[in-house]
């Protein structure tokens, strides 16, 4: 049975903002939020459904080569993909929901297919690490 890990935060900024840091500019701002990776969009045009992103992820140590390919770009609510790091596949999804006026809550969830539930205590920190970095970065931005 595959692993499923998610994580949420509340950022003091706009659903569009919080949207666009996060899913429309996640080439340039990936590595800010996450060092562990190095990512290169592959496929021409802005991002949406069908974009292909190379990544390069350091998170165990060793680098591990992958992609990543947009499979839900829905404005304001939702950016999800697949994601091929070596042999393993995770499915990642940004939600994106209004808390009241000027406030996001962001969740960000992972399932991790080849991956058990003795993972948990390693994936869970690094994604909790990635949500409180957007939320520092976004809330800084002026």
């Amino acid at each position: 049975m595959p692993l499923k890990v998610q994580v949420s935060s509340v950022i003091d900024r706009p659903v569009a903002e919080v949207f666009d840091f996060c899913a429309r500019d996640h080439v340039r701002n990936h590595p800010r939020w996450d060092p562990d990776m190095e990512i290169e969009q592959v496929s021409p045009g802005p991002i949406g459904v069908g974009t292909i992103i190379r990544r390069r992820n350091s998170h165990s140590g060793t680098p591990v080569e992958g992609t990543m390919e947009v499979v839900d770009f829905e404005p304001g609510r939702a950016m999800g993909t697949i994601i091929h790091d070596g042999p393993t596949e995770t499915r990642g999804q940004m939600r994106f929901e209004a808390e009241g006026r000027d406030q996001t809550r962001l969740t960000i969830s992972a399932e991790f297919a080849d991956l058990d539930e003795s993972m948990r205590d390693v994936l869970t920190p690094l994604m909790e690490r990635s949500v409180r970095n957007i939320k520092d970065l976004v809330e800084s931005q002026v």
